[in-house]
């Protein structure tokens, strides 16, 4: 592998690592998984295919990305949920 496509993979791989921190099974499952994909595919020594695979792993970081924005989304509608379901049930006593 030349220089700055080892420089852009171990980039990609710092940054998956770091991403998995909070995914949903666990930091653990997800450095198994990222560890047999880089093992998987440490021989390719072709350039194109280096970069289609980086770009796939650009891909991934995207969909981590929508699956933490969406995780912390859904948490919020329900807190904001229950701070109106309360609301609405606070006014209902004060009214009777």
């Amino acid at each position: 592998m030349s220089n700055p496509l080892r420089s852009e993979v171990l980039k990609l791989y710092r940054n998956l690592l770091y991403l998995g921190r909070e995914y949903p099974k666990g930091a653990d499952y997800f450095r198994e998984r990222l560890k047999f994909a880089f093992t998987k595919n440490k021989d390719v020594t072709d350039p194109c295919e280096i970069r289609k695979l980086v770009a796939q792993g650009d891909c991934v970081i995207k969909e981590l990305g929508n699956l933490y924005y969406l995780r912390e989304y859904t948490a919020m509608k329900k807190l904001y949920h229950k701070q109106e379901l309360f609301a609405l049930l606070n006014i209902g006593r004060s009214t009777d």
